[in-house]
């Protein structure tokens, strides 16, 4: 089995990229699932096949430790790694090819707290990768890129697995896209950009993150893709297929 995790800020799209991705998979003759990590979400764009809030109510931990909506999701979020022995066992009996794991929407409930890299690091697997998504709303300014790269960057280094970076909702950024898919393969012409658009301090700041960051190819290899037309998804594919399996398509 081989388990895909999708990350990102809220709203960047992770689930209905979820959905896609399973989509993918099963028209390929492949045995995809998914695993719902949020214990906050009321609606998703996919059936579940194992799904956290079946282990965990937020409603029943604001009733019973008298917490508001943020409190009850922090514990919430907290105790899922405590269930991780019944979600492996559920897995276990699904039995997918590729499990594809949704991602709650406040990313830093998943990635800065220790139950999520517990979560990583022991669900079993025998490849185990991330998408992070780059919110295409979010980065339409070099400050904001360079901000969420940031992210990106701290969430790799949390999670400690391969991860693919993806721009999503590009079908809504079309005029801007030449201009950030410049800023993510050539320094310069990114700083360049931020200079025009930043004070002193700001400039100095960003600058000093961006060249820290880009010891690290921090944005190479960024992908556009939108949930809504498809576009994009065949390059995506193409990356978790080298990461993941070893460079072989799914193939019918």
């Amino acid at each position: 089995m081989k388990i895909i995790f999708v990350t990102g800020t809220a709203g960047a799209g992770k689930s209905l990229l979820v959905s896609k991705i399973n989509e993918y998979y099963t028209s390929n003759g492949a045995f995809a699932a998914i695993l719902n990590l949020d214990p906050g979400v009321e609606n998703l764009p996919y059936s579940c096949d194992i799904d956290v809030r079946d282990h965990v109510d937020i409603i029943s931990l604001m009733k019973q430790y008298d917490l508001g909506p943020n409190g009850a999701l922090i514990m919430a979020n907290d105790l899922i790694a405590s269930k991780i022995d019944k979600i492996q066992h559920e897995i276990d009996d699904v039995n997918p090819d590729y499990l594809i794991i949704d991602t709650p929407g406040q990313i830093e409930l998943f990635a800065y707290r220790a139950s999520g890299p517990f979560l990583v690091e022991n669900l079993d697997a025998e490849e185990k990768v991330n998408i992070f998504l780059y919110d295409g709303s979010l980065i339409t300014t070099p400050v904001n890129f360079v901000s969420i790269a940031l992210l990106a960057t701290s969430i790799k280094l949390r999670l400690k697995i391969s991860t693919i970076n993806l721009i999503t909702k590009i079908d809504l950024i079309e005029a801007k896209m030449k201009e950030i898919l410049q800023w993510s393969t050539n320094l310069k012409s990114l700083e360049t950009a931020i200079s025009d658009e930043a004070d002193g301090e700001t400039y100095t700041l960003t600058t000093t993150i961006l060249r820290s960051l880009n010891f690290g190819g921090f944005a190479q290899g960024l992908i556009p893709i939108s949930s809504v037309t498809g576009e994009g998804m065949i390059n995506l594919q193409s990356a978790l297929s080298r990461i993941i399996n070893l460079g072989e398509e799914v193939e019918d």
